[in-house]
């Protein structure tokens, strides 16, 4: 069974960083694109990052220049951080694992940013 864990989650105030980490029970890690998608109360989920297998990334314009996608293919991992903070980052963070047209979605885990 394919499972996707997040954790790093918490509460910060604006202005501050957190580092969120998805760890991904996937046998071929390497061939899914990976992606943060989050959802705040009463609206939809959002991409925030995703970056390919081969590693091109893409950012949501209104966290670019502040948030950082990375993996890591031997640790089956994938990374967010994220400096800058704003309390509209204020959400429940998600990490998804996408290969032709399997698609998988972690647990989430809440980020909170005080003003």
């Amino acid at each position: 069974q394919v499972e996707l864990v997040e954790s790093g989650g918490g509460l910060v105030q604006a202005g501050g960083s957190l580092r969120l980490s998805c760890a991904a029970s996937l046998n071929i890690f390497s061939i899914y694109d990976m992606g943060w998608y989050r959802q705040a109360p009463g609206k939809q989920r959002e991409l925030v990052a995703a970056i390919t297998r081969g590693g091109s990334t893409n950012y949501a314009d209104i966290v670019n220049g502040r948030f950082t996608i990375s993996r890591d293919n031997a640790e089956r991992t994938v990374s967010l951080q994220m400096n800058s903070l704003k309390p509209e980052d204020t959400a429940v963070y998600y990490c998804n694992a996408r290969y032709s047209s399997t698609n998988y979605w972690g647990q989430g885990t809440q980020v909170t940013v005080s003003s």
